[in-house]
């Protein structure tokens, strides 16, 4: 489960990394385009940076689906329980488990039809506007994306019957950085 955990981690980190690399580069080709300076303007016009538009939303994309999946694992999902907390502990219980196996259901749905998608889109020649890639490789998305949310709220899940526990994100707490205990 390690492996998987840091996998997603990684590669949220990656997408976002690339995608701000990526921007930065077609805001810095747009803004050195337009200076009158014959060696840096005659080279920034031979480049084409049409494609980073694209390339920058697709990568969103896939961020957001694996990020859905990451904010399961990690309870940064926003939840409204206000009702539900005023519930007997047991009927709580209940209604935590029923909500987790929507989210499993739904996602699993969603995967489901996505992968349909990708499927029959797979058998097309439909290619992206500027990449150019097949537009097969940017909806695989939906499927990789909803599987693995499917398989975080069931892992969920199981944690929840077995220990009662959900995850918890603390706002407060930065990972890396240990509190200084006073003698």
């Amino acid at each position: 489960m390690k492996f998987l955990n840091h996998l997603e981690e990684w590669l949220i980190a990656s997408l976002m990394g690339a995608a701000t690399l990526v921007t930065f580069f077609a805001v810095l080709h747009r803004y050195l385009s337009g200076f009158d300076i014959p060696v840096v303007q005659d080279a920034m016009l031979k480049m084409n940076t049409s494609w980073a538009q694209e390339l920058t939303i697709y990568m969103f994309v896939w961020m957001a689906k694996f990020g859905a999946a990451y904010g399961v694992r990690t309870g940064i999902h926003v939840g409204v329980d206000v009702l539900i907390n005023k519930l007997s502990p047991t009927r709580r219980n209940q209604f935590v488990i029923l909500g987790l196996l929507a989210g499993a259901l739904f996602t699993g749905i969603v995967g489901t039809l996505g992968g349909s998608f990708v499927w029959e889109i797979a058998h097309t020649d439909q290619t992206s506007a500027d990449l150019e890639i097949p537009m097969w490789w940017v909806y695989l998305a939906i499927p990789l994306g909803s599987y693995l949310m499917c398989f975080r709220f069931l892992q969920v899940c199981w944690t929840f019957i077995k220990t009662g526990e959900l995850p918890k994100h603390d706002h407060a707490h930065v990972e890396g950085l240990e509190e200084e205990v006073k003698a």
